[in-house]
C-alpha cells in the first residue's frame, strides 16, 4: 500500500511537471501529439481530439510529444516554427509547475500545523550560544553575510561550515548586532549545532503559509545547489546517492509517517526534479532553453540535425546513468 502511494505520489509530480508543458504549447497554439505518465511499452491509451493521452509501464517520467518537437515540418503550428521566447516559454513551463507545486504543497502543511522561523525561542545550558551571549528572541538575519529566510537556512550554513567559526547578524529587539560564534559536535548524532531551539508560528494565515511556501521552496534551491557542489567535487560517497528504486523506497517511508511527511516530501521531490530538469545538459528541459537562447540571441535557427544529435546523447548518457544508480540502488541500498 505504501509503495502504491509513493508511486502516485511521484506519480502526481510528473502529471504536473509534463501539464506545464502541455498548458503552455496550447497556449503558444503548438499542437500536442502525446501526453504519457509513464515510459517504455503502452498500458492505457486514450485518443482525444488531437492528443493521444497515455499510461506506460514503466514509472520513472513521462512526456509531452508536440508536432515539429523533433523534424521539421510547414505547419504553423509544428513547437519548431515557433519563435524562441515561445518555445523557451514551453519548455520552462515544466520546470516552473514543479515550484508551484512544491509552494502549495509546503504552505498546506504549514497551514495545518504551523512552521519554524528563525527566531530564537531557547538557548540550551552550557553551548556555544549561551557562551557568545545569544539570548531568546534573538532573530538570525544572516550568516556570514548571506541572508538567512528560513530555520532551514540557518541549519544548512551551520551543516557547510563543517565546524568552522560563523559570523552570525542577530535582530535584538530591533538593533542589529553581529557575533562570532563557533559550532560543536553533538554526542547525540555527530552532527554540528550551537545550541538554540528555533520559535514556531502556530496558526498562520492562508499568507503567511504562502510566503513560507514559497521561501521553503527557495531554501531548498539553495541546499540543492550545496548538494550538487558537493557531488561534482567528489566531496559525496556513493552512499549519498539515489536513483528511481531509492525515491520509491523514501516516498514509502514518508507515507508510512503520514500524510503530511508524505506531502513534505513530494513537495522536497519535485524541487529537486525542476531544479535537475534545469540543468543545462541535452535532453533535459535545461538543454533546450539553452540551445533556445542561443538561437534567440545569434538569430540563427539551429539545425534540427545538431539538436537531435545532441537530444540523442544527452538521452543516452541519462539512461545509462540511471540504469547505473539503478543497479547501486538495489546492491548497495540506502537505508532508511
Amino acid at each position: 500500500m505504501y509503495i502504491i502511494l509513493a508511486i502516485l505520489a511521484f506519480s502526481i509530480l510528473i502529471v504536473g511537471h509534463e501539464l506545464g508543458h502541455f498548458t503552455l504549447a496550447k497556449i503558444n497554439g503548438v499542437k500536442v501529439e502525446e501526453f504519457s505518465l509513464g515510459m517504455g511499452p503502452k498500458i492505457i491509451g486514450i485518443k482525444g481530439k488531437e492528443t493521444e493521452y497515455l499510461i506506460k509501464a514503466l514509472p520513472i517520467g513521462g512526456y509531452v510529444k508536440m508536432l515539429g518537437e523533433e523534424e521539421s515540418t510547414s505547419d504553423h503550428r509544428a513547437f519548431s516554427n515557433k519563435s524562441p521566447l515561445r518555445r523557451i516559454s514551453v519548455i520552462a513551463a515544466g520546470p516552473i509547475m514543479n515550484f508551484i507545486l512544491a509552494i502549495i504543497l509546503f504552505a498546506i502543511i504549514s497551514f495545518n500545523n504551523g512552521f519554524v522561523v528563525n527566531k530564537i525561542s531557547e538557548i540550551i545550558d552550557n553551548s556555544p550560544a549561551q557562551k557568545v551571549g545569544l539570548k531568546a528572541g534573538d532573530e538570525i538575519t544572516k550568516v556570514n553575510n548571506k541572508k538567512i529566510t528560513t530555520w532551514e537556512d540557518f541549519t544548512t550554513e551551520i551543516y557547510t561550515a563543517n565546524g568552522n567559526s560563523l559570523s552570525l547578524e542577530i535582530n535584538r529587539e530591533g538593533k542589529k548586532q553581529t557575533i562570532s560564534i563557533t559550532p560543536e559536535k553533538s554526542a547525540e548524532d555527530n552532527r554540528y549545532i550551537i545550541g538554540i531551539r528555533p520559535s514556531k508560528v502556530e496558526s498562520p494565515s492562508i499568507g503567511e503559509s504562502i510566503k513560507y511556501g514559497f521561501n521553503e521552496s527557495i531554501s531548498l534551491i539553495k541546499q540543492t545547489f550545496v548538494a550538487l557542489k558537493t557531488l561534482f567535487s567528489g566531496k559525496a560517497s556513493i552512499n549519498d546517492v539515489g536513483g528511481p528504486v531509492t525515491i520509491i523506497k523514501a516516498t514509502g517511508t514518508a507515507a508510512k509517517a503520514g500524510i503530511d511527511s508524505l506531502m513534505w516530501f513530494s513537495a522536497y521531490l519535485s524541487v529537486q526534479l525542476a531544479v535537475f530538469n534545469l540543468l543545462p545538459f541535452p535532453a533535459l528541459d535545461g538543454g533546450w532553453i539553452l540551445l533556445l537562447f542561443i538561437e534567440f540571441i545569434s538569430r540563427r535557427k539551429i539545425s534540427d540535425k545538431v539538436v537531435s544529435t545532441l537530444n540523442y546523447i544527452g538521452f543516452s548518457l541519462l539512461i545509462g546513468l540511471m540504469v547505473i544508480v539503478t543497479i547501486k540502488d538495489i546492491l548497495f541500498p540506502i537505508k532508511f
